[in-house]
């Protein structure tokens, strides 16, 4: 194997580790759950978690016992970001119950950007607390802000009020993860007074994506810090490219799925 070869596989290795393996299309089935929990254990290095509906947490909980490699993250307020307080708390409160891991929380962005941070404030803040020691990620939606100045104030925000991770996108939207974005969560990252992990999101299909999002992590945190505790890729598409590859094959395009 080639030095560059050898490098590509290091990359691939790291960024695998860190993958939030997704299925969060509309079609999502029992069996494909299954399948996916699967997955996660089975390539070349276990990645960080599972990603899935809610309905498919006790699923999961049972395909990956507590202790493993592998967490269980669900999503919440999912994907609009506009339920009401009361059912995201049930939604929260049934996942936890099922055995989900980790939370993944759509900040009420629409009221954000049009400056009504009071009740994004407060659902964070809530959900948090019914979280516990639980992870809470929350999800911003950048690329549909119109300025990087609404993403420091989102970030700022979800921090402020107990979030254990900030994520760009939910996949569901035109335009999901970016490097700008990514940059200016990462300051608020830097400037917070506890420690708070980074998840980029949506769109990131090869291994040059994902080194350029771990590149400016290590730029402002130091090389040491990306880490399944503090740094997370939501792309399944993702697991299919750095698979190939860690074998030294082709990326297979084509398989992404939020």
């Amino acid at each position: 194997m080639t030095d560059l070869a050898t490098s590509d596989s290091a990359a691939a290795r790291r960024a695998l580790a860190l993958l939030d393996l997704t299925d969060l299309a509309e079609d999502a089935t029992e069996a494909g759950a299954r399948d996916l929990c699967a997955k996660a254990l089975s390539g070349p290095v276990p990645v960080a978690a599972v990603c899935l509906w809610p309905r498919f947490v006790p699923g999961a909980r049972a395909a990956l016992p507590p202790g493993g490699p592998v967490r269980i993250a669900t999503v919440v307020n999912f994907p609009g970001g506009e339920t009401a307080i009361a059912p995201v708390l049930q939604e929260t409160e049934a996942a936890l119950a099922d055995g989900a891991d980790e939370i993944d929380l759509v900040l009420p962005w629409h009221a954000v950007l049009s400056g009504y941070t009071t009740a994004a404030a407060a659902m964070v803040r809530t959900v948090k607390l019914r979280c516990g020691e639980k992870l809470l990620k929350v999800i911003l939606e950048t690329g549909e802000y119109p300025d990087l100045d609404k993403v420091r104030i989102a970030s700022e925000l979800a921090i402020a009020e107990g979030a254990d991770f900030i994520k760009t996108s939910t996949g569901k939207t035109a335009h999901s993860a970016s490097l700008p974005a990514v940059r200016t969560m990462l300051g608020a990252i830097a400037s917070a007074k506890r420690p708070v992990g980074l998840k980029p999101s949506g769109g990131i299909r090869t291994l040059a994506d994902a080194q350029s999002y771990l590149a400016l992590a290590d730029a402002f945190m130091g090389p040491d810090w990306a880490s399944p505790a503090t740094f997370r890729f939501g792309a399944s598409g993702l697991y299919g490219a750095l698979t190939a590859v860690i074998e030294g094959g082709a990326a297979r395009p084509g398989t992404e799925s939020y």
